[in-house]
């Protein structure tokens, strides 16, 4: 198996672009980007180069690849415009239908119009929703049980609200117009959560949806993927935020990739969107896959690199890979080059 960084935070803008390769099957998971927010350390113009030649480079490898993974529809984590790299792919997406919140269902809705109509050129008509009742994905988390001291009593709040919240979320999904997979010489689309394909002697293998972040997180959900090939592992960790919860680190675990590619905690956010608590849930959980997981090398990265002080924020899972002599990078440290966010 070969891999290849495509684009990351630590080159500029925001992304985790990764082109897998093995004898039977080329991928390119997430190929999405955007440009850094105001608070990053660099003049606007850069920004704007640095997107548009992140993008022009996911444009490159999207036509080499036969598969294209898009985990949710955050513009980072895929190209809702240049639907030309889709045509004559088989597409892994996140299944636009249920466990998707409402920004992110509008963006689905608006992608496959597009491909409806560019590629198909026909109009994408919805069909009755095929899905009537749905398991709160928070209820068999073990992060659900878990002590948090003085904090409990403002998270059992916080979670009360985020129940409320899917009951409100998921009566949505009941009423919605369901889009369906596409299965046309022109261009394949299949909703991969909870799933496993194989190309050959290639598996691809996609986790149930999970939550962008915290626990009821309204940013919506997203999906792991995991690719091997002759006892070789790659994971791609998408948007969990560190992880936070820690069921989503014990699967990592259980997992023992090879290659790991691992998200970061919003450390940008601290004290807006992120608070301690869940910060240091995102530590000692990154820190536990460093100690426990036989990996090769660990990109540690999306999400990071978007402030200075990322790597005094998360000092305890760097240290960690010190002790341990194991290789925790960003994806420009991997090919050479040092963070944006340190450089510009």
């Amino acid at each position: 198996m070969k891999f290849e960084l495509i684009w990351f935070d630590s080159m500029g803008a925001k992304s985790s672009c990764v082109f897998v390769e093995t004898e039977d099957v080329r991928i390119l998971i997430d190929p999405g980007i955007a440009a850094m927010q105001p608070s990053f350390p660099a003049p606007d113009y850069k920004k704007i180069l640095w997107r548009e030649q992140g993008r022009k480079k996911i444009k490159r490898f999207a036509k080499r690849a036969d598969v294209i993974i898009i985990s949710h529809y955050h513009y980072d984590h895929y190209l809702p415009n240049d639907i030309d790299i889709y045509r004559n792919k088989t597409i892994f997406a996140k299944n636009p239908n249920l466990y998707i919140n409402e920004s992110q269902r509008e963006r689905a809705f608006t992608f496959y119009q597009k491909i409806w109509k560019e590629i198909l050129h026909a109009d994408l008509r919805l069909e009755e929703s095929r899905e009537k009742t749905f398991r709160d994905p928070a209820e068999k988390l073990a992060s659900m049980k878990m002590d948090f001291g003085d904090y409990n009593e403002r998270r059992e709040e916080l979670m009360e609200k985020g129940r409320k919240w899917f009951e409100r979320l998921s009566s949505k999904w009941q009423r919605w117009g369901w889009i369906d997979e596409i299965n046309d010489e022109r261009i394949k689309v299949i909703y991969p959560e909870d799933r496993r394909f194989r190309f050959g002697s290639t598996t691809i293998r996609f986790s149930a949806p999970l939550f962008h972040g915290v626990e009821y997180s309204r940013v919506g959900w997203v999906f792991m993927t995991v690719v091997e090939h002759k006892g070789f592992k790659l994971l791609h960790s998408s948007d969990l935020n560190g992880p936070i919860i820690e069921d989503y680190s014990e699967m990592i675990i259980r997992e023992n990739p090879d290659v790991i590619i691992l998200d970061g905690p919003m450390t940008y956010m601290f004290g807006y969107l992120l608070n301690k608590t869940n910060l240091n849930r995102a530590i000692g959980n990154a820190k536990r896959i460093v100690e426990e997981v036989d990996f090769d090398v660990m990109i540690y990265d999306h999400h990071l690199p978007r402030e200075q002080k990322f790597r005094d924020r998360t000092r305890d899972v760097w240290e960690s890979a010190r002790k341990e002599r194991k290789r925790v990078l960003t994806a420009s440290e991997y090919i050479g080059e040092p963070p944006k966010v340190l450089s510009s």
